[in-house]
């Protein structure tokens, strides 16, 4: 994809190389996080495109702007024309208008699902660098900004391109749920003249007392996650269940195909003896119709999803334990 990248950068060989880092524009942090203030609420999730370049190893993020939220009475309403006019637009004033992937929000962190693998296939079958930024509104506003950059891994694609989500499929594949998205680290990169206004601005506010951080009190952001971490191990429960019924359904066909095929070969053993021609042979496979097995993409899925939970709920609780112990030190120190 050579036209993706920045001119004067040697041109790619046959084996495009892979993105190691992104660069995003302290701009288009700004302007998803105004995306979502602006037009999200609670759970409700906003989503948008990432423009850009890329140099070498590096996927330069340099601009971005949101899908439309539209109701059911913009059924006319086309995201791929949309998508070309703004690019267009663009364009025409000099401004970088290449496709390099898109941006969500989250829940608490609740993105690993369907929608969102088949989105990021989409774009990385046709855009091999594209990636999707995941942005934690809940965890921004308790003061650390909270920004990730994802990929599918090649065992996924591989996967997702054959469309063979069957357990002997996977297995094959050797896929488990840490192989399905790859983590791209993220740097934020602005300009000398914003970092010099960032500096001036610094020195003349006030600079205000805030304890926030430091307070012992623990939010409902833990009693949210571990909610929403037992919805998920139900799901997989249930889906468990399912998984062991189509087992010992399967199982009980192959019992009543053998005790079939047994029944019949003694029907011609007898007819035989009497010195009657043997019944006609029959195609079993279509007596006895194999259950379709449940698809095992939602398991991966479920357990991507829970393992992202426990990886917030381990990040969420080690921040609370450290400040209890600092605050119990300096009881200590106190008495």
């Amino acid at each position: 994809m050579a036209s993706r990248r920045e001119p004067g950068t040697a041109a790619p060989v046959a084996a495009e190389i892979p993105v190691k880092q992104v660069q995003i524009d302290g701009l288009v942090v700004l302007k998803i996080i105004k995306h979502y203030q602006e037009e999200g609420h609670g759970s409700e999730v906003v989503q948008g495109v990432l423009l850009g370049l890329v140099v070498d190893d590096r996927l330069e993020i340099t601009n971005c702007f949101p899908f439309p939220q539209h109701t059911e009475e913009d059924a006319d309403f086309d995201e791929v024309q949309y998508q070309m006019e703004m690019m267009r637009s663009l364009r025409h004033v000099n401004i970088d208008h290449l496709h390099v992937g898109w941006y969500q929000s989250t829940y608490y962190g609740t993105f690993v699902s369907r929608a969102l693998l088949d989105s990021q296939f989409s774009y990385q079958h046709a855009i091999e660098e594209s990636v999707v930024l995941i942005y934690d509104p809940i965890k921004t506003a308790q003061g650390s900004l909270s920004l990730k950059a994802y990929r599918l891994t090649p065992k996924l694609m591989e996967v997702c391109k054959e469309k063979d989500f069957s357990v002997e499929g996977l297995k094959k594949a050797n896929i488990a749920y840490e192989h399905m998205f790859e983590e791209v680290p993220i740097v934020i990169k602005n300009s000398h003249l914003i970092n010099v206004l960032i500096w001036e601005l610094d020195k003349k506010a006030p600079v205000v007392e805030k304890h926030e951080l430091l307070s012992l009190s623990s939010s409902n952001h833990l009693e949210k996650s571990l909610q929403l971490l037992m919805d998920r191990v139900d799901e997989m429960s249930q889906d468990i269940v399912k998984y062991n019924t189509f087992l010992r359904n399967a199982s009980k066909q192959q019992q009543q195909k053998h005790q079939y095929v047994q029944r019949r070969q003694q029907e011609n053993i007898q007819r035989q003896s009497r010195g009657e021609p043997p019944l006609p042979e029959e195609d079993v496979s279509k007596l006895f119709k194999p259950p379709l097995p449940p698809p095992r993409m939602d398991s991966l899925l479920i357990a991507g999803q829970i393992d992202t939970y426990i990886q917030n709920i381990k990040e969420f609780t080690s921040q609370n334990l450290g400040k209890l112990f600092m605050a119990e030190a300096l009881q200590e120190q106190a008495n």
